[in-house]
């Protein structure tokens, strides 16, 4: 069993504690201390970096459709997959974005990550509801 293998089997753990730690920080940023709202932050940087790491490993394995993406005729699931490659980027960067450059919560680059967020954890659940 190779590492990547072993990275991508943890995406769906990743994913749903990306998701918890993600909306745990969004609430401690409503008025809780900083030391919570930084605790949030630690763990949702964590979780999220985890994902990042088997959703690389997934999207490698899986480069053929993306390889394909122009030549083959479009679904309902192969539009789902796209929708969804696209808020992850989105996330990614953002995500990114304010970790390099944010200090505190309530920044416009924030909302900028959560709303597609929440639009990507939709996505991923239809998608993973797609392959079963």
């Amino acid at each position: 069993m190779g590492m990547a293998f072993r990275i991508e089997r943890l995406l769906p753990l990743a994913f749903v504690a990306s998701a918890v730690t993600g909306i745990g920080l969004h609430i401690a940023g409503h008025g809780t201390s900083h030391e919570t709202w930084h605790n949030w932050g630690v763990a949702h940087v964590v979780a999220s970096f985890i994902w990042l790491l088997s959703v690389m490993a997934h999207v490698r394995r899986h480069k053929h459709w993306y390889k394909t993406l122009v030549s083959k005729r479009v679904t309902c699931k192969r539009l789902i997959t796209f929708f969804l490659s696209i808020a992850f980027l989105i996330v990614a960067v953002t995500g990114i974005l304010l970790v390099a450059y944010v200090e505190g919560p309530g920044s416009s680059i924030g909302l900028w990550h959560y709303k597609p967020g929440i639009l990507l954890w939709v996505l991923s659940l239809i998608h993973a509801l797609y392959r079963k």
